[in-house]
């Protein structure tokens, strides 16, 4: 139910397609498919589908804290916090700064976080995991353990693989494939 919804909202509000490759993506490649999912985590429903369906796939892993690169896995993390609140299993949110603050305490990883908890990386689209990878080595360096990359939308461009190559796991609640059949 909350799955379906999540992709009646993606496909209605947040996947793009046109006839050639014009939409140019974070990697600098160009692509004939857009996700802007942000038209659905900054959305009141769509954050509340997205906290929910993340939080029921990382709580097996029983993680302490959630997060990633900021700005996509930002209300990811908020969403996934607020939901595991109202389970009474707070999971702990965090951003990770594209670089070290030039200034105070320098860090890249901001939150409540201790060295050796357990965290998942957060992603909005996940294309060749390049900012996936960067939030892990990032929480790697402060010391938290990282269990695992959860994404909403896996564009199935290589990050799988290249997460794996890292020795994690990548989850995704839908496939750009699975998304593309429903057009």
């Amino acid at each position: 139910m909350l799955k379906e919804k999540l992709k009646s909202m993606i496909l209605e509000r947040a996947l793009k397609i046109a006839q050639e490759p014009i939409f140019k993506l974070s990697s600098g490649r160009y692509s004939k498919y857009y996700i802007d999912l942000k038209q659905i985590t900054l959305d009141p429903e769509g954050a509340y589908l997205v906290g929910s369906l993340i939080y029921s796939a990382i709580k097996p892993l029983r993680p302490h804290g959630a997060g990633g690169l900021t700005l996509g896995a930002d209300p990811i993390a908020y969403a996934v916090a607020f939901v595991s609140y109202t389970d009474a299993n707070p999971i702990k949110p965090f951003v990770v700064r594209k670089e070290k603050k030039e200034h105070g305490t320098g860090k890249q990883v901001e939150g409540l976080l201790k060295p050796g908890e357990r965290v998942v990386v957060l992603e909005d689209v996940v294309t060749t995991a390049s900012s996936s990878l960067k939030a892990v080595r990032a929480c790697r360096e402060e010391g938290l353990e990282v269990l695992g990359v959860f994404c909403i939308v896996d564009r199935e461009e290589g990050g799988r693989e290249n997460i794996q190559k890292e020795g994690l796991e990548l989850y995704s609640i839908f496939k750009l494939s699975e998304l593309l059949k429903a057009v």
